[in-house]
């Protein structure tokens, strides 16, 4: 099997997992959106999907993002593709990333939120934007620095200073399971968190949640979006540099 034909049968099969999913949860397919994880994987793979309907693509590495994004762009000049942010982002590559990122799942500290706010003003000022930074908190559900995420207790804080950030537009929460949990019991407490905030913020409704082995039950407990990389795309060609 090619490469266009792998990738393809593998796309129908995860719209299909994720189409039963939702209808196992009683609700609409519409409601939750499928973004393929494009990261490790070269830009060729990302124009198989797009020739297949996909339109938005998620990376993690700025250095690696940029690069593709920049080689896909030079092949295909379409304005509706949106690429987001999901991995940990440092503060001096905000200016690069507020140039191409449709939204960024993985923001969880106050520093960062300054420096995307005033690179993503910039941009906007430049004509590089066309509209501002869609920004998604992510939480810490075990309290380990190591895998990213902010304190539950500092979301409410956080996404105050998101808002009132030029630049940036507070959309809501992404969270990854801790290791060994009860994926049920984690979606379980990301969806209490998510629904607390929207009392404060009701237009962020956002909720970036499952991935390849845990998409059902985040779609479950009220994913909007789920994050697939290995199921489409399979084990990652290339090591991180």
């Amino acid at each position: 099997m090619n490469r266009v034909d792998e990738i393809e049968a593998a796309l129908k099969a995860v719209r299909e997992r994720l189409d039963a999913a939702c209808r196992t949860a009683g609700r609409d397919p519409l409601e939750v959106s499928l973004l393929p994880v494009t990261k490790f994987f070269p830009e060729s793979d990302v124009r198989i999907l797009y020739d297949l309907g996909c339109r938005d693509f998620a990376e993690a590495r700025e250095q690696e993002a940029t690069s593709k994004i920049e080689a896909f762009r030079a092949e295909v000049a379409d304005q509706s593709v949106r690429w987001h942010m999901i991995g940990h982002l440092q503060r001096n590559k905000s200016r690069a990333v507020a140039g191409w990122a449709y939204c960024i799942h993985s923001l969880d500290r106050e520093r960062l939120i300054g420096a995307l706010g005033r690179a993503a003003a910039t941009a906007l000022e430049a004509g590089e934007r066309a509209q501002p930074l869609r920004v998604l908190l992510q939480v810490s559900l075990d309290g380990d620095p190591q895998r990213g995420g902010a304190a539950i207790s500092d979301l409410e804080y956080l996404a105050e200073q998101v808002q009132s950030s030029p630049g940036l537009d507070y959309r809501g929460l992404m969270a990854i399971p801790p290791i060994d949990a009860d994926p049920d019991a984690a979606f379980g407490e990301l969806q209490e968190i998510h629904a607390r905030l929207r009392l404060e913020y009701p237009e962020a409704t956002e909720l970036s949640a499952g991935m390849t082995n845990d998409l059902e039950h985040a779609v479950r407990h009220g994913s909007t979006c789920v994050r697939v990389g290995t199921a489409l795309l399979g084990s990652r060609p290339i090591t991180s540099k």
